[in-house]
C-alpha cells in the first residue's frame, strides 16, 4: 500500500514534458489520485514536446488509467487544490520554469499552479520544484534559497549517468524515480546507485 494516495501536479513552461507524462503514468498505475494544474505555457509545452493536442486524462495516460487523473482550470483560483482544506500528500511542479520558481518564492498566486504551491507550503506539506532551466542566474539561486528556507524542495531535472542509461526512456525514468522517492511512493524504476554495478578499476 502506498503511503501517498493523492498528489498535486503543476506543469509549467520549462522543457521537460516527457518527465511529467511518465510521472503521471507511474502514479496512475499505482492508483494514486493525481490533481493537475497546467499553465498556459505548460499546455504549449505538452504539445510542442509530446504532441498532446488536447488536455484530457485520456491523452495524458491513456483510457485505462484516465480515472486517476483530475485536471483543474489553471485560471480557477477557487478550485479544490487552491484550498488548505484539500488534503494531499505532496505537490510536484514538473517541469518548473524560472518564472514559476520566482512567483512561488515571492508568494505570488496569479494562477492555480502558484496558488496550489503557496497553499502546500503554508500547510507544511511537501512541495517539490523540478526545475529544468540552465544556466542559473543569481536571481534563480536566490529564489531557490527562499523556497528551501520556506520548506520546499528544489529537485533539478539533472539525471545521473552512473547506471549507464541506454535510452531516453531510462534517463527519464531516473528523474521520475527521484521525484517518487521524494513523494515517498514506492516504485521499481532504476534510480539508485549500486556499487556492484560499477566496473572495477583494478
Amino acid at each position: 500500500m502506498n503511503t501517498a494516495q493523492r498528489v498535486v501536479i503543476g506543469i509549467t513552461g520549462a522543457s521537460g514534458a516527457p518527465y511529467v507524462l511518465r510521472l503521471l503514468h507511474v502514479l496512475a498505475e499505482q492508483h494514486v489520485e493525481c490533481h493537475l494544474a497546467v499553465s498556459t505555457l505548460g499546455r504549449r509545452l505538452l504539445f510542442d514536446e509530446c504532441d498532446v493536442r488536447k488536455l484530457t486524462p485520456e491523452n495524458l495516460v491513456g483510457e485505462d488509467l484516465a480515472a486517476h487523473i483530475h485536471i483543474h482550470n489553471d485560471n480557477d483560483l477557487g478550485a479544490a487544490i487552491a484550498s488548505g482544506s484539500f488534503l494531499h500528500d505532496g505537490m510536484v511542479v514538473v517541469p518548473c520554469s524560472s518564472n514559476t520558481l520566482g512567483a512561488i518564492a515571492s508568494g505570488l498566486t496569479m494562477n492555480l499552479v502558484q496558488r496550489a504551491a503557496a497553499v502546500t507550503l503554508k500547510e507544511g506539506r511537501p512541495l517539490i520544484l523540478a526545475h529544468r532551466e540552465s544556466p542559473l542566474s543569481r536571481i534563480d539561486l536566490e529564489n531557490m534559497r527562499r523556497i528551501s528556507e520556506a520548506g520546499g524542495i528544489i529537485a533539478p531535472l539533472s539525471p545521473g549517468f552512473y547506471l549507464r542509461p541506454r535510452s531516453l526512456e531510462e534517463i527519464v525514468d531516473f528523474m521520475v524515480g527521484k521525484l517518487l522517492d521524494l513523494l515517498k511512493i514506492e516504485h521499481d524504476l532504476a534510480t539508485r546507485w549500486d556499487p556492484s554495478l560499477t566496473p572495477s578499476r583494478d
